[in-house]
């Protein structure tokens, strides 16, 4: 495995944190965020990680909370009559208690292909595209936690299909049930990067870099590291939650 350094990251304040590597900077550095989103970014090898608070979908099943958010992205591009699930299983995020023991979560893997990415109505600066398979397990007791893998299509900002990249979503949905939260983790991973993609203007065009030859952790095992290390230290942020 790729040594690199890896820290705990405040997440809201320090309200959350969790661990990943320090190379990944801080977008609300460089322009605004919106105040429920956390995005880091490693403009070097054109990964993000992304984490939101959402109001809970209590309609929403916890054994199919993964699928029923990978379906919203793919119903936001048109794509949900498209969607292959390849997968589903549980871990343990032995990090996070909430009651008696630790969280357990159920997952899923998926496939997807689309146009353009947008987590819930705002629209992402990142590409993604097509047909992927990961698994991934996770664990579930008073919050649940779900896992999808995928890959996508898509355009950078307002360039056409003509531009896209190929790029490996990876998605995890942490349920706060008793603060009414879905916490969503969201990482994503370029595969192919278009010559014609803005991204090819910091990133050489063509595939990209594997991570253990760039002297990197593979995107797979810092969303792993994201997840694992999850934790919520003032419950307050949740407005008073408990």
């Amino acid at each position: 495995m790729a040594a690199e350094t890896c820290a705990p990251r405040p997440l809201f304040g320090g309200a959350i944190s969790t661990t990943f590597p320090v190379r990944f900077q801080d977008v609300s550095d460089i322009r605004q965020v919106p105040d429920h989103q956390e995005v880091f970014v490693d403009p070097a090898r054109d990964e993000s990680l992304i984490f939101e608070l959402l109001d809970l979908k209590s309609e929403v099943d916890d054994a199919g909370s993964a699928l029923w958010f990978l379906r919203d992205i793919a119903n936001e591009q048109d794509a949900g009559d498209i969607m292959v699930v390849e997968h589903s299983g549980t871990l343990e995020l032995s990090g996070l208690r909430f009651g008696e023991g630790p969280v357990v979560a159920g997952t899923a893997v998926g496939q997807l292909k689309c146009t353009l990415l947008r987590i819930n109505k705002f629209t992402v600066d990142i590409e993604i595209l097509e047909n992927s398979q990961l698994e991934f397990t996770l664990a579930k007791h008073w919050l649940k936690d779900a896992y999808v893998a995928q890959i996508f299509a898509v355009s950078k900002g307002r360039q056409g299909r003509e531009a896209q990249n190929i790029v490996r979503l990876y998605l995890a949905n942490i349920r706060l049930k008793n603060a009414g939260t879905d916490v969503v983790i969201t990482a994503y991973e370029p595969l192919l990067i278009n010559p014609l993609s803005e991204s090819a203007r910091a990133v050489a065009s063509g595939p990209a870099v594997p991570a253990q030859q760039a002297g990197c952790l593979p995107i797979s095992e810092i969303f792993k590291l994201a997840v694992m290390n999850f934790n919520v230290h003032d419950w307050n942020l949740f407005n008073g939650g408990q």
